[in-house]
């Protein structure tokens, strides 16, 4: 009796349970008895999988992104002080700062001083860049445009930690900095973008004085969403002269 309760198939979820699973990519409400049903669990195995991935893929700005895109936004690469995705993992100090000849070339193609400097990082997920960068980028720098914004010349950077800020805004001293990083991944996406930000960033500056939208995938925080609330938060910058924690998202 107890063999035969065990192997029998679990029942249809009511409509309100299955509403909810098809809100989120997350695992709840799974169906398993004394264990994960074999299906769980190769869908677990296979999202591990990905996530590992995510992290040890080596980001290349021809590779990872498209030509027309590249050359639509004179993109380039420059890197941290990391010299391997194995030293960048150990040593996330390292990938906090600019190396010498990043900070020579940037000097020499981007502007200073812009209203507006968008960096892109690869950070934890190079699937993450692939897979959002191209279709959020150009809505940010568009919707910047139309508001009579300066924008400066945007690059990527390899091996790249959130704290690279502080190095492009001294480098660079822009009014608002929006890095473009991937996120760290899970089991429920590999492909999770964050954009970090900060007004006028410089050596010092810590998560406290920055703001994050993050989540923006397919099944989280849309592209156009995304696009609006970087532009706004932006506005609100450069209007109050400040970010981070004493600053919110005007809903």
């Amino acid at each position: 009796m107890g063999d035969e309760h065990n192997l029998a198939s679990a029942p249809a979820w009511p409509e309100v349970i299955r509403k909810i699973r098809a809100r989120t990519p997350a695992r709840i409400f799974v169906n398993r008895g004394v264990a994960y049903t074999t299906q769980m669990e190769l869908d677990l195995r296979g999202a591990h999988a990905s996530a590992v991935d995510a992290v040890w893929t080596e980001f290349d700005l021809q590779e990872n992104f498209p030509r027309d895109f590249i050359a639509r936004w004179d993109l380039f690469q420059v890197t941290s002080q990391v010299e391997s995705k194995a030293q960048f993992l150990l040593r996330p100090d390292l990938g906090r700062r600019l190396s010498d000849s990043a900070k020579s070339l940037l000097a020499q193609r981007c502007r200073r001083a812009p209203n507006l400097q968008i960096a892109i990082g690869d950070g934890l997920s190079v699937a993450a860049l692939s897979a959002q960068v191209p279709a959020l980028f150009p809505l940010i720098h568009q919707r910047a445009v139309a508001r009579g914004w300066s924008v400066g010349n945007s690059f990527a950077v390899r091996y790249c930690r959130v704290g690279i800020m502080n190095d492009i805004g001294d480098l660079l001293s822009p009014q608002v900095l929006v890095l473009l990083i991937g996120e760290r991944p899970g089991l429920a996406t590999a492909e999770s973008l964050s954009a970090y930000m900060a007004y006028r960033p410089r050596a010092g500056c810590t998560d406290a004085h920055r703001n994050l939208i993050s989540n923006i995938h397919l099944r989280g925080v849309r592209v156009e969403d995304a696009a609006d609330r970087v532009v706004n938060l932006a506005s609100r910058m450069l209007a109050l002269k400040l970010s981070g924690a004493t600053l919110k998202e005007d809903s």
